[in-house]
């Protein structure tokens, strides 16, 4: 939620946003880096206590300050644009966004006098029935003038649960005669504030919904938007095409006319053009082009699969390139490994890199070579082009190119001719 919020911040006034951090400031913190600078809230006294925090910070630096909230992640760039402009054109010291809503989200109402003009804002927890029923809710997002902003903050009053509201500044703008100008949203989903689970899994819909559909306007297919989760750093190319219940996840990119899913995770990964991953399982993996793999597949880190290679169900890479047109059909692990173009890979087929002594060993396969099902290679090990396992053979030594090995452990029984 904090990400969402920074940068429609940022997008909006082009600044590096300042936020007020206490509760778990550590966790904040490491997970946001650079994307903001901080200030403590030592002890949590309400939001007017927050921003009084950031005065230090903030005052001198500018004419104009906007102020929002880290659990609105619905909020665009373009609706707090529109704030911030409404303040820079407006006489009064601070405008505010508000929303017409049925689902009062926990925000304060609105209290307007009779002539429409703002009056204050009644929190929640202290509004009578009668101010319960108004539907129009403050949203907590503000744009103030600067310099009536940081002595006011000053003239909040302690509240009866111990805490300096924000919302207070409304009712001492008026107090002093001034205006206080109200901006509606025209979008209520655009304000959910997130305070319960419920309201997590309804910003979560929006969201996706949102992604899904510049999508769809990018030229990409998505076949089922409901059941399809792209996070916003995924990148993907036109005429891709997403089945249902596939999840991208993280800095995934995808070229031209991929087909991805269904069922299938994919998650900082990079793929080329007009591959096709079905029902598997990615992570810090990288394909080339047309290359296929699954159902049941998993690529783990460092997986790195050239053009034209097939891996079929069942099969497990970790930290190896599979050379172009290699084939590895199904049950078979391969890790820490390099082979070469054009191999086959027979079912069962296991590189045993993990020593005793608890340390990762290699293993090469040349180009063409032709591994056995069931063929166990115990790294460090080297296969030759153009070489062969029989079926069941356990390599623990190199195998020169173009020679068949057999048995446990394996034994080169003979040169290969070009017509075998």
């Amino acid at each position: 939620m904090v990400w969402y919020a920074l940068r429609a911040a940022q997008e909006a006034t082009g600044s590096r946003p300042t936020l007020v951090i206490g509760y778990a400031a550590d966790q904040v913190r490491a997970t946001m880096g650079e994307a903001a600078s901080y200030v403590i809230q030592e002890h949590q006294l309400g939001t007017g206590h927050a921003l009084r925090q950031a005065e230090e910070a903030l005052r001198g630096k500018a004419d104009f300050v906007l102020v929002t909230t880290a659990d609105m992640p619905l909020l665009t760039a373009q609706t707090l644009e529109k704030i911030v402009k409404a303040q820079q054109n407006h006489a009064g010291p601070l405008t505010m966004l508000t929303v017409l809503s049925e689902d009062s989200f926990g925000f304060g109402r609105v209290i307007r006098d009779a002539t429409g003009g703002v009056q204050e804002v009644i929190e929640e927890a202290h509004a009578t029935p009668e101010q319960l029923a108004i539907r129009e809710l403050n949203t907590s997002v503000y744009c103030f003038s600067a310099d009536w902003l940081w002595p006011a903050l000053r003239r909040i009053p302690l509240s009866p649960k111990g805490e300096y509201y924000l919302t207070d500044l409304v009712g001492i703008a008026v107090k002093e005669g001034l205006s206080v100008q109200a901006v509606i949203s025209p979008d209520a989903q655009e304000t959910i504030g997130v305070n319960t689970r419920v309201h997590l899994a309804q910003a979560g819909l929006v969201l996706r919904q949102r992604i899904n559909t510049a999508w769809m306007l990018e030229g990409v297919t998505i076949i089922d938007p409901a059941t399809t989760y792209i996070e916003p750093g995924v990148k993907l190319d036109f005429d891709t095409t997403i089945w249902p219940n596939t999840y991208l996840h993280g800095e995934t990119t995808a070229g031209e006319g991929c087909q991805l899913g269904p069922n299938s995770i994919i998650r900082d990964s990079t793929l080329g053009e007009r591959c096709r991953v079905v029902g598997s399982y990615m992570e810090g993996a990288r394909l080339e082009d047309e290359v296929e793999i699954g159902p049941f597949a998993r690529l783990r880190k460092g997986a790195h699969l050239g053009r034209g290679v097939h891996m079929g169900n069942f099969g497990e890479i970790k930290n190896s390139y599979l050379g172009p047109d290699t084939k590895m059909g199904h049950f078979s692990y391969i890790g820490d490994a390099t082979i070469g173009p054009g191999v086959n890979i027979g079912a069962g087929t296991i590189t045993c890199n993990l020593g005793m002594d608890g340390k990762k060993s290699p293993t090469e396969i040349g180009a063409g070579a032709f591994i056995g099902s069931d063929t166990m290679l115990v790294a460090p090990v080297k296969i030759g082009e153009g070489s062969a396992t029989g079926s069941g053979a356990v390599v623990t030594k190199n195998i020169p190119p173009n020679s068949l090995a057999v048995g446990m452990p394996a034994r080169v029984i003979r040169k290969l001719k070009k017509d075998d």
